[in-house]
């Protein structure tokens, strides 16, 4: 009576997490390939240092800040992967640019 339908397989995009390469669905978060690569820590909290990973993934706590092609305190759960991006921790606070760096 049913037809089982054939399982498509998403396309998929290859992003670099601290140089290693990780293949993730299209459509999937930076911070997801965060989690995937495995790494201990995303970012350090400003104050004490503190190691932070992606926690609500939807963009409320925060804890998932880093550094995506070149562009720190980015929220990670927020950005979905492009082919060939780069993610990087955030360490402590962002630096302001100067108006001549612009």
């Amino acid at each position: 009576m049913f037809v089982q339908r054939p399982e498509a397989r998403p396309a998929t995009v290859e992003v670099f997490v601290e140089g290693l390469p990780v293949l993730l669905p299209e459509g999937a978060s930076a911070a997801a390939a965060v989690l995937l690569a495995g790494l201990p820590a995303i970012r350090e909290t400003p104050v004490k240092g503190s190691p932070r990973l992606p926690y609500c993934m939807m963009g409320i706590c925060f804890d998932c800040l880093a550094e995506i092609d070149g562009v720190a305190n980015r929220q990670a759960c927020m950005v979905p992967v492009a082919p060939g991006m780069r993610i990087a921790p955030q360490r402590g606070a962002r630096h302001a640019r100067l108006e001549a760096e612009v």
